[in-house]
């Protein structure tokens, strides 16, 4: 009896209610109910909740404590402040720092890491430094594959950055044809900007073939104080007063010390890694072609590290236009540009 009448003065009291304190009334109750209802794994709170709670504390000051069950009204009040201090934090953080990178940015290191498998971070970097693009490399890594480490000696970089200038480096190299024919490459290579001066391709070389590559080499005009090669017979025994003969003094390296003559050592790796490892040779014609387009990318288009990401051959870089790529050796690498 004493709870039916309880029962008709709360109908009552709420017939005397505004309609928008009812509805009120009637939302908490509800969403407490909703939460009650979970039960995977428990039922708890979400971030949805906390914010509805928050809202009807400013919306409804004079009621809302007076119907909560699930928690208790400190507990709102301390998510309200909460949500002031995250708030004022988001509002006066910093805006210092380096700006991302743009979506044509990201796209194109994703571009040239897919099309170019045998280019690491610094390659990239350095295609990117010859568009006018300048990223970190901390930033491409974070857009492409990142293979392990090399380390390298600083001992002879730091020579040759000393004493590069007036100095070649000259080397011979075997290239195996798929008629199991044996064909020479000989190249001279500048130390200063890492510079393929000359090359060719014979069969059969012989000291008075050397020479007039030598020759062909230093035309013009345009030849080192000092070339350096190594000990190989094909050079003959004379070879060292020829050079001294105009003016060039002859540089032997030391027997079986190939990291003496190193520069040319590395640019024979770089020839099979980028170039050799990847064709089949068919014959001697067949890889003076090749070479002859690979070597005008290796020094026009590809990034060396040790003259700071440049080309051998420097060309000014164009900081506007839309970047195109242009395919080497049958897209084994490419090089890109901006269009004019």
């Amino acid at each position: 009896m004493l709870g039916l009448l309880n029962l008709l003065l709360g109908v009552l009291i709420n017939a005397c209610r505004s309609r928008r304190e009812l509805v009120l009334e009637n939302l908490v109750l509800r969403h407490q109910l909703e939460v009650l209802s979970r039960t995977k794994p428990k039922a708890h709170l979400r971030a949805a909740d906390r914010v509805l709670w928050v809202w009807l504390r400013r919306v409804w000051p004079g009621g809302w404590a007076h119907h909560l069950r699930i928690v208790r009204p400190e507990t709102v009040i301390g998510w309200h402040r909460k949500g002031w201090r995250l708030y004022w934090t988001w509002r006066s953080r910093t805006r210092l720092g380096r700006p991302r990178l743009s979506t044509e940015v990201r796209a194109l290191i994703a571009r040239m890491t897919r099309e170019n498998g045998l280019w690491g971070t610094e390659r990239i970097r350095g295609e990117l430094l010859k568009l006018g693009i300048v990223v970190s490399n901390r930033s491409i890594r974070r857009y492409r594959w990142h293979g392990p480490n090399r380390q390298r000696s600083q001992s002879w970089r730091t020579f040759l950055r000393n004493q590069g200038k007036g100095i070649w480096a000259a080397d011979l190299f075997v290239v195996q044809t798929i008629g199991m024919q044996t064909l020479y490459v000989f190249f001279f290579i500048s130390h200063l900007r890492r510079e393929l001066v000359h090359f060719d391709v014979t069969a059969n070389p012989t000291a008075a073939w050397i020479w007039r590559q030598a020759i062909e080499a230093t035309a013009w005009g345009r030849q080192p104080r000092h070339l350096s090669h190594d000990r190989d017979n094909v050079y003959g025994n004379d070879f060292g007063a020829k050079p001294r003969g105009v003016g060039i003094a002859d540089v032997r390296t030391p027997y079986r010390a190939p990291l003496a003559n190193s520069l040319a050592e590395r640019v024979v790796r770089t020839f099979r890694q980028e170039c050799l490892d990847h064709v089949i040779v068919v014959n001697e014609r067949h890889l003076l072609a090749l070479l002859t387009e690979f070597v005008h990318y290796y020094n026009h288009d590809r990034p060396h590290r040790a003259i700071e990401l440049e080309t051998p051959v420097p060309s000014p870089p164009i900081s506007r236009g839309v970047v195109i790529g242009r395919s080497i050796l049958g897209g084994l690498h490419h090089a890109y540009a901006r269009a004019a």
